[in-house]
């Protein structure tokens, strides 16, 4: 199995992700590999990993991929590695112990496609009390239960990048990361490149498992426990998701190209926001009713406005947000099931060691 770990200028938080995955505990017959992507590193990641290869010299790889955004770290790093399992972690995680042999154990079974697992948080700092129940995702934890289960169209929730394994063959076939999506230079709020790459093997009939034993530590920086933030990352989402919806569209109806729902939802926070000026509510609630108006207006910006902004500012030969999702890629003749590194994976970019 290989193991990609994107990341921009974590060095810290990167060094304990790799060894909590050296450290884990190993399964018979089964390999693993830690291919770290640095993504336009100023800092002294690329230093810190060459001392750790030096240490682990089979084990640990690194790459670089000049160009901003995560999702080209995941689309070089799947190019330039050749294992039938492609796992991914976050480089602000650790891997539960057992991790690997949970891995291995499941994908015993030919029928698995993907598996998941849960996001255990570990704080900096003791969450503030203010925190909004129902938006978890802003500080990258989830939590599906205790119980396998099978990833359909009905899964309340999705495979989230931070913490997934994907068979090669699977990879090849769906195509790689959408790079309009998805973090990148100035735009570190963007995001949706793990739900745009989970509705497409959904869509290409690849099966998943969400086991809750496949567990990783989340850690949670306290830079992002502030309301500020929080409003942030909910515009932001929407204008990502948004984007998607060129591509893949919701179920439901829709009004001026927004979902109905989110103007529902944000009109009924509106109003309890204006009942709060007389009958006071708790500040969670308060706030998760603000943020309500914050989806609705990135999810609009994101459907009508950014792609005409990103267009309009002419610093790139091709407009990144209205390029059709990406097809499917090719495989290498005589490659070993590598995906063909098409010039999206290898323009500007580099292996280091």
């Amino acid at each position: 199995m290989d193991i990609l770990i994107p990341t921009h200028n974590r060095a810290a938080l990167l060094e304990r992700a790799v060894r909590s995955v050296l450290r884990a505990d190993s399964a018979p017959g089964f390999t693993v590999r830690v291919t770290v992507i640095c993504n336009g590193c100023t800092d002294d990641s690329v230093r810190r990993m060459a001392a750790v290869k030096a240490e682990e010299p089979d084990r640990v790889f690194i790459l670089e991929e000049r160009r901003s955004g995560k999702s080209r770290a995941l689309n070089l790093g799947i190019a330039s590695t050749s294992a039938p399992l492609v796992g991914m972690i976050d480089d602000d995680e650790e891997v539960e112990a057992g991790w690997v042999r949970v891995v291995a154990d499941a994908f015993q079974d030919d029928r698995v496609d993907f598996i998941g697992g849960p996001y255990v948080a570990c704080w900096d700092t003791p969450p503030p009390s203010w925190v909004p129940t129902d938006y978890l995702a802003v500080l990258g934890l989830a939590d599906c239960g205790s119980v396998r289960r099978h990833y359909t169209p009905s899964f309340q929730g999705m495979l989230k990048g931070g913490n997934a394994v994907v068979r090669r063959r699977v990879l090849q076939r769906v195509g790689p990361y959408a790079e309009q999506l998805g973090p990148r230079g100035s735009s570190r709020l963007f995001s949706c490149e793990d739900e745009e790459m989970y509705l497409r093997l959904l869509e290409h009939g690849a099966r998943g498992r969400y086991l809750p034993e496949l567990v990783i530590y989340h850690h949670v920086l306290s830079a992002r426990l502030t309301p500020e933030y929080y409003r942030q990352w909910c515009f932001w989402r929407g204008v990502s998701r948004g984007l998607m919806d060129r591509r893949h569209p919701l179920p439901v109806p829709y009004l001026a190209g927004v979902p109905r729902f989110l103007y529902g939802r944000a009109v009924r926070g509106l109003l309890r926001l204006a009942g709060g000026i007389v009958r006071p509510v708790p500040r969670t609630v308060q706030l998760g009713d603000e943020l309500r108006l914050w989806d609705l207006a990135g999810y609009f910006c994101g459907r009508h406005a950014y792609p005409l902004i990103r267009f309009s500012e002419g610093k790139r030969r091709r407009s990144e947000d209205r390029a059709p999702m990406p097809p499917p890629v090719t495989a290498v003749p005589g490659g070993g099931g590598r995906p063909a590194p098409a010039d999206t994976y290898t323009s500007e970019s580099a292996t280091i060691a």
